[in-house]
């Protein structure tokens, strides 16, 4: 089974417009594969054989959150899961937290570059405690933006230390571990508790150095994620199979561990 742990996706009335926004502030760096709606996403994971799809909806402001996890609950299904919607400059973080446990949502998704937040901010620690001891997953955005100038918000040593404040729960960074930032990932977050995607990262950090990191990590931390619209995650899933890994090792990226997480059979 083939799951995609990390996509994007829009309501329809408001996909031209949000990904004409995001494409304009990665300053066209990247080119969509879909139109960024979830038809657009199911129709390329029938082409390219993937089961399954975790949908990551990120909240630009706190007034979005409460919309944004009403249309989650409704994707979860067969095809798609959905995380919920969170935002770190909200009044009341508990109630929002709550919401999403109340929706029967698996995780929340973070972006310390849109939402403006240090990964490891004491006030953010209090939040991430409160959301895992709820048994909801998080997923951050970790390391280079192209719709932001550095220094950024997180890094690897900072995903660290928020690991080993947690002590406990499911935390992954996206883009194994700091889009960009790889010889600090290899150094600073490999062998840590936090789990890490392989998000818009296989034609940059190449096989080589993602081999390295997988032998120091561990293989059941690594979830396969596209990052969709963002890439392809056909040529993502090739580039996994070819690795010298073992076909037991290559399952488990690419789906064995997400089921896990998931809990799904």
């Amino acid at each position: 089974m083939i799951i995609d742990f990390h996509t994007h996706a829009f309501a329809d009335p408001i996909a031209p417009k949000a990904m004409a926004s995001l494409c304009t502030a990665s300053h066209g760096l990247y080119t969509p594969c879909t139109d960024g709606t979830v038809k657009g996403l199911l129709n390329n994971m029938a082409q390219w054989g993937i089961d399954h799809s975790v949908i990551q909806p990120v909240a630009t402001k706190p007034s979005q959150i409460f919309t944004i996890n009403q249309w989650a609950k409704g994707l979860c299904g067969e095809r798609l899961t959905s995380f919920g919607a969170f935002h770190p400059h909200t009044d009341d973080y508990k109630r929002d937290i709550d919401l999403v446990v109340s929706l029967g949502l698996k995780g929340i998704k973070l972006h310390p570059e849109y939402q403006q937040f240090q990964v490891d901010d004491p006030a953010m620690l209090k939040m991430y405690d409160y959301a895992l001891s709820k048994g909801l997953i998080l997923l951050f955005h970790a390391g280079n933006d192209p719709a932001f100038q550095p220094p950024m918000h997180s890094n690897p040593r900072r995903f660290a230390d928020v690991a080993r404040e947690m002590r406990g729960g499911v935390i992954v960074a996206a883009h194994l571990g700091g889009n960009g930032q790889w010889d600090e990932v290899e150094r600073e977050l490999a062998g840590t508790d936090v789990y890490m995607d392989t998000s818009m990262g296989f034609f940059e950090y190449g096989a080589e150095q993602f081999l390295r990191i997988v032998k120091k990590h561990g293989v059941d931390k690594i979830l396969f994620g596209s990052d969709a619209p963002w890439s392809r995650a056909k040529e993502e899933i090739e580039a996994v199979r070819k690795l010298p890994l073992t076909d037991a090792e290559k399952d488990a990226i690419l789906g064995g561990n997400a089921m896990r997480l998931l809990g799904m059979k």
